[in-house]
C-alpha cells in the first residue's frame, strides 16, 4: 500500500517551469519521487538544471532538462510540441518560473514592469495556451500557478511582482472554469516567505519583521510548498478546482 502511494504518478509526464533552483527544483524532485517523468525547465543555467535532473536520477526517477524563455509565446509551443514528439502525453503543468525587479512605484521603469508581468503572467499563459490542447484530448489534467501570498495582499516595492502575481489569480479562476467539464483541475499556490537563495540575502532586521509577521514564527522551506503541489498533481485532488491555497504559516489569514 505505501508502495503504491510513492509511485502514484507513474506513467504521468510532468512540465516544471523555472526548476533549476529553489521552489521550482523541490517540485521537480517531489514529483519525480511519486513516478512521474519531469521535464526540468529552465531559461538562466542549463547546468543548475542538469543537476536537478541528475539528482532525480540518482533517486531512481525520470526527467530531462529543457531550455526555454516561458516570456516567449513561439518557444513555449515548440517546448510543448518537443515533449509530446519525445514523450506522446503531458499530464501535470506547474508554472514556477518567477522574476523580481523590485522598486518603488514612482521610481520603477517600463522594462522592469514589463518584464516581471512577461514572465510572471504571461509565461503562465503561454504554457497553458500551448498545453491545453492535450489535456482536453486526454480528459484528465492537473495545471499548478505559482502565485504568491503579495498577490493576495500585495506589497509595497513590488507593485509589478503583486500585479503579476494577481493576474495568476485570475487566469487560474478563469482556466479553471473552462478546462473543468474535461476532468482538468486548475488551482494556485500562493507561498509566503520561503527560505531560499532570494530571502537569505535580506538583512537580519527585515527577516526579523518578517517573521514577526508570520504567526507560526519561521519562514516556510521549498518542500512545505513542494507537498501541496505534489498533492494537487495526484488523483486525490480530483475535486479540487480555481482555489488558491496559501502557504505561508497563517501569514494572511
Amino acid at each position: 500500500m505505501e508502495e503504491k502511494q510513492e509511485k502514484e504518478l507513474t506513467g504521468k509526464v510532468a512540465l516544471v517551469t523555472g526548476a533549476s533552483r529553489g521552489i521550482g527544483r523541490s517540485i521537480a524532485l517531489a514529483l519525480a519521487g511519486l513516478g512521474a517523468l519531469v521535464v526540468v525547465n529552465y531559461n538562466g543555467s542549463a547546468e543548475r538544471a542538469g543537476e536537478v535532473v541528475e539528482e532525480i536520477r540518482s533517486r531512481g526517477g525520470s526527467g530531462e532538462a529543457m531550455g526555454c524563455d516561458v516570456s516567449d509565446f513561439g518557444a513555449c509551443g515548440r517546448m510543448a510540441e518537443d515533449i509530446i514528439r519525445k514523450y506522446g502525453r503531458v499530464d501535470i503543468l506547474v508554472n514556477n518560473a518567477g522574476i523580481t525587479r523590485d522598486n518603488l512605484v514612482m521610481r520603477m521603469s517600463e522594462e522592469e514592469y514589463d518584464s516581471v508581468l512577461d514572465t510572471n503572467l504571461k509565461g503562465a499563459f503561454n504554457t497553458i495556451r500551448h498545453l491545453s490542447r492535450y489535456f482536453l484530448k486526454q480528459r484528465w489534467g492537473r495545471i499548478i500557478n505559482l502565485t504568491s501570498v503579495s498577490g493576495v495582499a500585495g506589497n509595497a516595492g513590488q507593485a509589478n511582482y503583486a500585479a503579476s502575481k494577481a493576474g495568476v489569480i485570475g487566469l487560474t479562476k478563469s482556466v479553471a472554469k473552462e478546462l473543468a467539464g474535461r476532468g482538468i483541475c486548475v488551482n494556485a499556490v500562493a507561498p509566503g516567505f520561503v527560505d531560499t537563495e532570494m530571502t537569505r540575502k535580506l538583512t537580519d532586521r527585515v527577516r526579523e519583521g518578517i517573521l514577526g509577521s508570520i504567526p507560526m514564527g519561521r519562514m516556510g522551506s521549498a518542500e512545505d510548498v513542494a507537498h501541496l503541489v505534489a498533492f494537487l498533481a495526484g488523483e486525490g485532488s480530483g475535486y479540487i478546482t480555481g482555489q488558491v491555497i496559501c502557504v505561508d504559516g497563517g501569514m494572511v489569514m
